[in-house]
């Protein structure tokens, strides 16, 4: 297949503020938030060709609005959908990156990331230089360095002035090739029968599953975590028993951020870098708390 972009990228949005956002810059309005978020992956991305499709779960017109202030017609399809939730609009970002002839380079995006401006590419650099690099995500999270669940074995890698290194989960925010998302298939269409976003990770890169005295020790002590683990055998016992071992990567420091203010990825002041951009020439405050691109 010929590409003729950089990258093909399905961004799930719904219009309501998630909990965790509560306490962060412009998280009194969906969409102001939105619309700095956007703004961050649009100056992210720089001068990468990417086209975007636009899964609109439940969102009035204004929605659409700030997506074509981003993106040119030619690069942009906005699809709404009919409040069909979580799980459902990530269904069909999978259809819609496995039917896309567009690029073999994809991308699953949330609407609550803030990004680091020119720093998007080197995602695409790493996984295209390093074949055993199967999965990257932007997101640093904290998770990482303070959860029992992911204190194994990790490796680190220098590429190009960036350090990454390997992690047992993610979210559902990042980059892969088309046919390694084809070949995984399976384990992320769990997440629409009610897996977790964790589990499903766990059952790819095959990380705290394989230990039962761990297992024991979290259903004694930490009973979320042997949840996890249960249903990452639940629904991807195929997948751990007989699939190969998945990579996934991240940058380190992140690339961007989940804007949950209790799970920032560590090391740099998002809040400061969410104010600076909507403070930069070309977005200005009217009516109040309402921020718009002009």
């Amino acid at each position: 297949m010929v590409s003729s972009f950089d990258l093909a990228v399905a961004y799930r949005i719904y219009p309501r503020v998630a909990k965790p956002a509560v306490g962060l810059p412009f998280s009194n309005d969906k969409l102001d938030l939105s619309e700095i978020c956007l703004r961050s992956f649009k100056n992210s991305v720089a001068d990468m060709r990417v086209k975007v499709w636009v899964l609109l779960d439940g969102c009035p017109p204004e929605y659409q609005e700030i997506f074509r202030r981003y993106f040119d017609d030619q690069d942009l399809v906005l699809l709404p959908l009919d409040h069909v939730g979580n799980r459902a609009a990530f269904g069909k970002q999978i259809d819609i990156l496995l039917e896309q002839e567009d690029s073999d380079l994809i991308y699953f995006a949330e609407d609550d990331y803030f990004y680091r401006r020119n720093q998007f590419r080197r995602m695409a650099d790493f996984l295209k230089a390093n074949s055993d690099v199967h999965f990257v995500t932007p997101y640093d999270h904290p998770d990482c360095y303070r959860l029992e669940i992911h204190r194994r074995r990790k490796w680190i890698r220098a590429f190009e002035g960036q350090h990454w290194r390997t992690a047992a989960s993610t979210c559902l925010t990042f980059m892969a090739r088309k046919q390694t998302l084809r070949q995984k298939e399976a384990a992320f269409r769990s997440y629409c029968r009610r897996n977790d976003d964790c589990s499903l990770w766990l059952s790819l890169t095959k990380t705290s599953i394989f230990d039962p005295i761990q297992s024991v020790r979290f259903a004694l002590r930490e009973p979320r975590f042997a949840k996890l683990i249960g249903k990452s055998w639940l629904h991807g016992w195929k997948q751990i028993l007989f699939g190969d071992r998945a990579s996934l990567w991240v940058p380190v420091p992140g690339i961007a951020t989940h804007l949950d203010i209790n799970a920032l990825s560590p090391g740099i002041d998002w809040a400061t870098l969410m104010e600076q951009l909507a403070n930069e020439t070309g977005v200005v405050r009217r009516h109040g708390e309402k921020w718009l691109a002009t």
